[in-house]
């Protein structure tokens, strides 16, 4: 029996595919959500048909990967290729991966983003952007984009994109396919919520101490305000909720070996949370420059991120000049 609401009723919304009629990189797009239903339902399934969590191998930034990092990868490589892309970088690949030689667009994929959370329940997902496949190579500016999306696993299957015409989300109706279930969203430049890992703030440069250090004194500091903290570990989510409600994220560099460019990879990861955040409003940036504008200098560079409320973002910039006097 299926539980029922005062207001339920038959499913609303338009098909994912009616969006993307005619969309440059629909076709991939629409590719990639017909691929996540499969996901989707070996996350929920859990230990049942055995350990999604075992360690099988380690990525090329030394993470180690576990039985569904590598299993979501192929998966979406076989979409991917049947979609007719010419060639994919994704996280869980040292080098590019060449499909279709006559495909019109590559594609930059993390195909589980938040591993490290498989297994309890807690908020995955997936990020991808869309390039043309104009260049031979995928170390160029995150603004050659033609589109990107997510997708957030979580007690909704949803599917957020832009192909260059603002932030739709779409959630998964069992039996149809996704449906839209949220058009054009927009952030708010004022944030409430803000979202970091408070255990490696000793390590942040001084700015950023002190901004945080200001943000915790809430209405009695010099902010005036209070603010709400969340920490998903899981970027994806963190981008899923502050696009829907609001707020900001960071994950800087800090003084601790490895973490000189932060932890976040972006090609793969940031660049697809940035065209989604700059389609919605909001800012995204590595601390002084916008992430789209970035280069990078080898396929799996990482960077600091900090991306939501125009407003927050700018006050975080605002703290660190002031720290470097």
């Amino acid at each position: 029996m299926m539980l029922r609401l005062p207001n339920d009723g038959a499913a609303t919304g338009p098909l994912l595919a009616e969006a993307l009629d005619g969309a440059p990189a629909g076709a991939i797009v629409g590719a990639i959500a017909r691929a996540l239903p499969p996901l989707a339902a070996r996350l929920s399934a859990g230990r049942l048909h055995g350990d999604p969590e075992a360690i099988v191998g380690t990525n090329d930034s030394g993470d180690k990967q576990k039985a569904l990092d590598l299993a979501a990868h192929d998966h979406m490589i076989a979409a991917l290729r049947a979609a007719g892309v010419r060639r994919v970088l994704s996280e869980e690949a040292e080098a590019v991966i060449h499909l279709n030689d006559g495909g019109d667009f590559d594609v930059a994929i993390d195909p589980i983003d938040g591993s490290g959370s498989i297994g309890i329940g807690a908020p995955l997902g997936m990020l991808f952007s869309v390039l043309p496949a104009d260049q031979d190579s995928f170390l160029r500016p995150g603004r050659t984009a033609v589109a990107a999306g997510y997708a957030s696993f979580g007690h909704s299957v949803d599917f957020g994109f832009s192909t260059g015409q603002g932030v739709h989300v779409a959630t998964q109706d069992p039996g149809a396919g996704f449906r839209i279930a949220r058009e054009r969203l927009r952030l708010k430049p004022t944030a409430s919520t803000i979202a970091y890992n408070a255990s490696n703030e000793r390590h942040w440069a001084p700015g950023l101490q002190d901004w945080a250090r200001d943000l915790r004194a809430g209405a009695d500091g010099p902010r005036g305000r209070d603010f709400n903290m969340r920490w998903l570990a899981a970027a994806v989510g963190e981008l899923h909720r502050i696009l829907l409600k609001g707020g900001v994220f960071l994950y800087p560099d800090d003084a601790r070996p490895g973490y000189g460019n932060g932890r976040l990879r972006l090609i793969y990861e940031c660049v697809p949370i940035a065209f989604l955040v700059e389609q919605a409003g909001g800012q995204a940036t590595d601390g002084r420059r916008a992430i789209l504008d970035l280069v990078p200098a080898g396929l799996h560079d990482m960077t600091p991120l900090i991306f939501g409320a125009t407003d927050e973002v700018d006050a975080i910039h605002a703290y660190l000049s002031a720290s470097k006097g």
